[in-house]
């Protein structure tokens, strides 16, 4: 069996995606054959390309898919050819048509919920459960601010937000953009290119700040969240897409008003397997329930990876991006 994979040799601009036609393997024990009907892209896949988190070369490249199982190693227990599973890595490799994936990194997927939702989701919703009722642990009547509310992970963080009973103030770049936040629930609107951002937030807030600000985008808007953040409030620092966050006194924190600041991840509050079933679970019933709807803004062919990290790192996507086999 054949299978076609995006491989990297090097790290860098989007140009160093490279592809390769192998001859895929039974699956070794422990795995599963996945034939993959939708790959999700994700920021932390730009990261991986260009070097920012290191990994070993040459390497495959993505985490998120969705697919049905083709074949089943030995050992495994609760997966059978035919099962629709998705799946957020750790293991690297999504932009494949066909690969061999551990089976404990699997989620099987309810009836309710299509493969392309699935890839679209799965990473960006489970981290949206994560971060706000396990790590900022945003309760009803808080006042919380999402940077880029209307990408994939903020417009999935406006709707949580809103159905915990939080008050939503989203930052966006453009009215097209807007509109997409405020259909997700957004109470308030910043335009980060023409306002200052956290002087809009305090008249907002009547002076007082934020309980929580939700920041994906690190470097470029630190100084925003600082000053958006309410006395004994909490950044969440949860990815870096403009660059990381670095060189920073922790007394800037005391100076702020006894800040608290969390760089949490994703892998690290979904490692217990009773924690990863409950987090998917959860995230399931909030798309069923139709708390959470999952905005697919633009899909690719496969092969189109390059131009589609080139729109996401322009920021010219809105919701979530899937690249199809």
């Amino acid at each position: 069996m054949q299978a076609r994979q995006a491989i990297l040799t090097r790290t860098g601009g989007p140009e160093v995606i490279g592809w390769q036609t192998v001859d895929l393997p039974a699956p070794a024990p422990g795995e599963v054959t996945l034939r993959q009907t939708a790959v999700g892209l994700n920021y932390i896949d730009t990261y991986h390309r260009g070097g920012v988190y290191p990994v070993d070369l040459p390497s495959g490249l993505g985490l998120e898919s969705a697919g049905v199982v083709e074949a089943v190693g030995d050992g495994v227990d609760g997966f059978a050819v035919g099962d629709r599973v998705a799946t957020f890595g750790p293991v690297r490799g999504a932009y494949a048509d066909i690969r061999n994936v551990p089976a404990s990194s699997l989620f099987k997927l309810p009836d309710h919920i299509t493969d392309q939702i699935a890839a679209a989701a799965l990473l960006k919703g489970c981290t949206t459960e994560f971060l706000v009722e396990r790590c900022a642990r945003v309760e009803p009547g808080h006042a919380v601010l999402v940077h880029a509310a209307a990408g994939g992970v903020g417009l999935l963080l406006v709707q949580w937000l809103k159905a915990v009973g939080a008050t939503v103030i989203g930052t966006v770049s453009s009215e097209d953009k807007a509109e997409l936040a405020r259909a997700a629930g957004a109470d308030h609107i910043v335009f980060y290119t023409r306002e200052d951002t956290a002087s809009r937030v305090r008249e907002l807030t009547g002076g007082a700040g934020v309980r929580v600000v939700f920041d994906g985008v690190g470097l470029d808007t630190w100084e925003a969240s600082l000053g958006s953040t309410g006395r004994r409030g909490l950044i969440v620092s949860y990815g870096n897409a403009s660059a990381p966050v670095t060189g920073i006194a922790l007394g800037v924190l005391a100076a702020r008003g006894s800040l608290f600041c969390s760089r949490p991840t994703l892998f690290d509050y979904y490692a217990d397997p009773a924690e990863r079933a409950a987090g998917a679970a959860r995230l399931w019933e909030m798309i069923g329930s139709g708390k959470v709807k999952v905005t697919i803004g633009q899909t690719y062919p496969l092969e189109q990876a390059e131009q589609a990290h080139r729109d996401l790192e322009a920021r010219a996507t809105s919701g979530s991006t899937l690249l199809l086999p």
